[in-house]
């Protein structure tokens, strides 16, 4: 029997911001899992937790042939027609797979629809989750914090930031859900935090709720300025996620030896090949030996540092030692929306969507 499976796909490839009811469909569906094939290795997971994350503004971007793209997991384009690819947490409803049973508890790559039928491929990257640990810990949190959400600060900042107490960093879209895990994980490790954010709100928060040595509205204040209050010793760390002129202006205060962890640059995604900033001066890197190094988390999946990261971070919230906001919609049709709604500047946290109970 045919149950329903309603998806949101791509309608129209956006140039600039993404516009819910223009760029996306939500799409009446139906899957019959009891004679549903599966081939070797292959499951079908019912999604529950979907998480909404800026990169897949990425996989939204129609060809440009000035743009060489390479193939990973974040640059794998969604055609016209296609549901929208990002990641959550799912129960196992049919499975061909040794490693999985049905009822399991999984976290992975899936379709923003309410049934994904995973591939070999990608089933092979996808993790259990232990259901003894869900009397402590919330089953958002694996979709929001204890996976791919908590992974990228925690692997980033360490293997490529390489933290020393007493050191400073600088994060900035400092609130976001990857910067306030960031600011963080850096207090626990002794250094002086510094952050921006777009709003008096969110610096409030960074200030008085995550404990940030400084924080400032890079909206109301001059962002050479505030790094020279805030940072009068240079920056050590810089934690990217803005991009653009933002860069541009931070390598001025990098230290000889810096490191620059570049996990996003936001202001540039919305913009044409053609359009985005060019940063004026790199020259800056080489003159003060300076460390600037992006990642793709898939990277560390398997890793010593990815089991570290599962210690330290259980321990930690455990503890109390990480402060976590995230703002969960509820609903498969406010997916559009809510995904648009990253770009606005307005969200503390990450924003992930409840698909259905468990």
């Amino acid at each position: 029997m045919a149950v329903s499976n309603k998806g949101l796909i791509l309608k129209e490839y956006p140039k600039g911001l993404p516009n819910a009811d223009k760029h996306f469909e939500l799409v009446p569906r139906t899957i019959d899992i009891k004679n549903l094939n599966l081939g070797e290795n292959e499951i079908v997971v019912r999604n529950i937790y979907l998480s909404l994350d800026p990169y897949v503004r990425f996989t939204l971007r129609e060809p440009e042939p000035e743009y060489v793209s390479v193939d990973t997991l974040l640059e794998k384009r969604v055609s016209i027609g296609q549901v929208i690819i990002g990641v959550g947490v799912s129960e196992v409803v049919k499975t061909n797979n040794p490693n999985f049973k049905v009822g399991d508890l999984v976290y992975g790559p899936v379709g923003w629809e309410e049934y994904s039928h995973i591939k070999s491929d990608f089933a092979a990257i996808f993790s259990p989750i232990n259901k003894e640990s869900l009397k402590d810990i919330p089953l958002s949190y694996y979709a929001s914090l204890l996976k791919m959400g908590g992974l990228t600060p925690y692997a980033s900042l360490i293997s490529i930031g390489k933290p020393k107490k007493g050191e400073t960093i600088y994060v900035s879209a400092a609130a976001s859900a990857i910067g306030l895990l960031v600011g963080q994980i850096a207090k626990i490790k002794g250094l002086k935090v510094v952050g921006s954010a777009g709003s008096d709100e969110k610096v409030d928060y960074l200030l008085n709720e995550l404990k940030f040595d400084a924080a400032f509205n890079y909206k109301k204040t001059d962002l050479n300025k505030a790094l020279s209050e805030y940072c009068p010793n240079g920056i050590d760390i810089y934690y990217e996620n803005v991009g653009g002129q933002t860069l541009e202006t931070v390598l001025n205060h990098c230290n000889q030896f810096s490191r620059i962890v570049v996990c996003g640059m936001i202001s540039q995604y919305n913009l044409p090949f053609n359009e985005k900033y060019g940063v004026k001066n790199l020259e800056i890197i080489f003159l003060r030996s300076i460390t600037m190094q992006g990642f793709i988390v898939s990277q560390y999946l398997g890793t010593d540092i990815q089991n570290e990261f599962e210690k330290d971070f259980t321990e930690w919230i455990k503890a109390g030692k990480i402060v976590y906001r995230e703002k969960v919609i509820d609903g498969i049709e406010n997916i559009a929306e809510g995904f648009v709604n990253l770009f606005d500047g307005r969200n503390i946290g990450r924003t992930i969507v409840k698909v259905s109970d468990y």
